[in-house]
């Protein structure tokens, strides 16, 4: 990597309201499946670097958790998530979705009293109906006469390749933040245990995935297989007889689709255990929450 007085580096941080695309675009900048996604709100609950790194510049991608009025303990933390990517920020992607109004503008205006760049994304294009793009542009461009908008898909990646452009330009000179061939700032554990949360947030309904948390407690890499063990705890005894399912069968269905993204992340054959346990009330108990690294 080229350390040259022209280099650049910075921290991009992606924030916005739940569910408008926020994981989908770091991973469409990363070209890798990195953020777990679902069309559930809040599926994502920690900052998570994604570092893209080219000869001449390293973009440290900010994925945050949706910004929300908290009403627990874990959502405070996740709030203080958003908070500190927006302090440590060189430039800042503000998101909404083609259908949202300006109905929680206190998130625009934290991001706005930052004081960096900031580049504001109408996110999910695809989905556009006549001339939706046009017609929100215009009246997000009323409302914030000196935003920068840019329409934007990030699932098919259609205009995104403008908003890197634009992010080169505003990135200011300076070393490199991480080494080469570091794409996060996460470990593997970490990994695998959000590949599981992705899955339970796509197999099961209402309350249960938000009561879910995981953690990996075995990881180990041989030649040519990683065996890997993984707890799933949630907070009341009837969500855990959900989770595991009639014959064990929903958690065995977890499990195959979790080994097969892991396999395609790793590269490598995967073996997988679960164990599902009870952590009564977890969201709301300081000391277990800070277990769980939040």
């Amino acid at each position: 990597m080229d350390e040259s007085k022209d280099f650049k580096a910075g921290f991009v941080s992606i924030v916005g309201r739940p569910n408008v695309g926020k994981s989908t675009l770091l991973n469409a900048f990363m070209d890798e499946k990195l953020a777990i996604t679902s069309s559930k709100a809040q599926t994502t609950r920690h900052r998570m670097f994604g570092i893209l790194n080219e000869p001449n510049h390293q973009i440290v991608f900010s994925d945050t958790p949706g910004a929300i009025d908290p009403v627990y303990k874990l959502q405070e933390r996740m709030m203080g998530f958003v908070r500190n990517a927006l302090r440590d920020a060189d430039i800042i992607l503000l998101m909404v979705a083609l259908e949202d109004k300006n109905d929680h503008p206190e998130v625009i205006q934290m991001a706005l009293n930052i004081g960096a760049p900031v580049l504001f994304l109408i996110n999910k294009t695809d989905l556009e109906k006549g001339s939706q793009s046009l017609d929100k542009t215009t009246y997000w461009k009323e409302l914030y006469p000196d935003l920068e908008i840019i329409t934007i898909s990030a699932l098919d990646k259609t205009n995104t390749d403008v908003v890197l452009n634009r992010i080169l330009e505003l990135l200011p000179t300076h070393p490199a933040y991480f080494p080469e061939d570091e794409m996060t700032d996460k470990s593997e554990r970490f990994i695998c245990s959000e590949i599981i949360r992705e899955k339970i947030f796509l197999n099961y309904k209402q309350e249960v995935p938000y009561s879910t948390e995981v953690e990996v407690t075995s990881f180990k890499e041989e030649e040519k297989i990683i065996r890997i063990q993984a707890e799933i705890f949630v907070e009341r005894d009837s969500q855990k007889g959900i989770i595991i399912g009639k014959k064990a069968e929903s958690i065995k269905r977890v499990g195959m689709q979790a080994r097969n993204d892991m396999e395609s992340f790793f590269g490598k054959q995967i073996h997988l255990e679960t164990f599902v346990k009870v952590e009564k009330d977890w969201r709301k108990d300081d000391r277990k929450l800070k277990r769980f690294g939040y």
